[in-house]
């Protein structure tokens, strides 16, 4: 069995994560049409919340190895740090994308409105390896993932709330306007308005690309080899 393997069985074997892997995500699709964002439903808005939360439960598995005493090991094993990141990274990849693609696949079946699905799609995935580059460089600096995960889920919350997730960004008081836009959530926002209501192509890019740049921004501080 691959390390890709492994992770994979290793991320459905537990019953919580399979709650925020297949339940959480189906239940996205079936929400109603949001007050707050007439343009798509709750659940839409809802779902980045949910890539953050996954994202994070993913990642644990990280610091379980490293506790465990696995990551030490590798010094002495056939196998490079960088294939065994590489390939957990791409398990944990792989779970997202299907997720963000059962998502929008699933509202377009159920007749939601959702502009430009394809568009959509794109932008969530974007948004999904923002997420995991986030989750990579937040466990690499805890030994317990009970902490790691906690801690994480206030900074979850505030992200949701700065970035435009829980309520429209322009309720956002006009001093912290600016200073959202350093939020991956503000550009995950800013492209689901453009998904909506259109706009230049090059907005929609643009957002998808500041969020690239957070992902090896993340990545970069997270790959650091830990072996304490």
């Amino acid at each position: 069995m691959t390390i890709f393997e492994f992770a994979l069985k290793r991320s459905f074997g537990n019953p919580t994560n399979l709650i925020f892997l297949s339940l959480f995500p189906l239940a996205a699709i079936f929400l109603p049409q949001s007050e707050l964002w007439p343009a798509l439903p709750y659940g839409y808005h809802y779902f980045g919340i949910l890539l953050l939360f996954v994202a994070i439960r993913l990642t644990a598995i990280l610091i379980e190895d490293r506790t465990s005493g696995i990551v030490k090991r590798l010094a002495v094993a056939p196998i490079t740090h960088f294939s065994y990141l590489s390939q957990n990274l791409l398990a944990f990849a792989c779970i997202l994308v299907l997720q963000c693609t059962v998502v929008v696949a699933g509202g377009v079946l159920y007749g939601q409105e959702l502009g430009q699905p394809l568009m959509l799609l794109v932008l969530y995935v974007s948004f999904a390896f923002t997420a995991l580059a986030m989750a990579v460089a937040w466990v690499a600096l805890y030994r317990s993932k009970e902490i790691a995960f906690l801690v994480y889920m206030t900074i979850i919350v505030l992200l949701s709330l700065l970035g435009g997730m829980l309520f429209p960004v322009e309720m956002i008081p006009e001093p912290l306007s600016r200073v959202i836009m350093v939020l991956p959530t503000y550009w995950l926002t800013d492209g689901m308005a453009w998904v909506t209501s259109g706009g230049d192509l090059l907005d929609f890019w643009l957002a998808n690309g500041v969020l690239w740049l957070y992902t090896i921004i993340f990545l970069t501080l997270g790959s650091v080899r830990k072996i304490h």
